[in-house]
């Protein structure tokens, strides 16, 4: 398993990811806006096969989380753990303080993920996301570092 930052050629594979794993997937051109504003875009690959990214960016001492995914037919495998675990490290080697993240209040998987590496429930946000029926409340969660 390797880490290593994604670029511009390789979002055609990280697109069906993406598209797998999410009823609301991110563009083409989040994802580009992504590696255009410097932001942390990693893969991770097994046998040279992308199975999962993460996409997340530094603020003064914060880092904030924007996308953590992990191939359909790879999760619940320990993947997701491994690959938090590398956006943990990371943000301890910026010196951050304090990691963020919003999650769908229906992602019970990721919820459970956030809460094993020590994420904490910060607050709700009303209506954050796009939902079938309107909207979907988040639960903004942090992990202290």
């Amino acid at each position: 398993m390797q880490f290593s930052e994604f670029k511009e050629n390789d979002l055609s594979a990280i697109e069906l990811i993406e598209n797998e794993v999410h009823a609301y997937p991110w563009t083409r051109g989040n994802f580009l806006d992504s590696i255009k504003s410097n932001h942390i875009c990693l893969m991770m690959t097994l046998n040279k096969e992308i199975i999962g990214y993460t996409v997340f960016m530094f603020v003064l001492d914060e880092c904030h989380l924007l996308n953590i995914s992990i191939k359909k037919s790879m999760q619940n495998k320990g993947y997701g753990s491994h690959l938090l675990n590398e956006v943990i490290h990371r943000a301890n080697l910026a010196h951050s303080k304090t990691i963020y993240l919003e999650v769908r209040v229906s992602n019970q998987a990721a919820i459970h993920l956030y809460d094993k590496h020590g994420f904490n429930e910060m607050s709700i946000r009303k209506d954050y996301y796009r939902a079938k029926e309107g909207r979907e409340d988040a639960v903004l969660m942090g992990l202290v570092i």
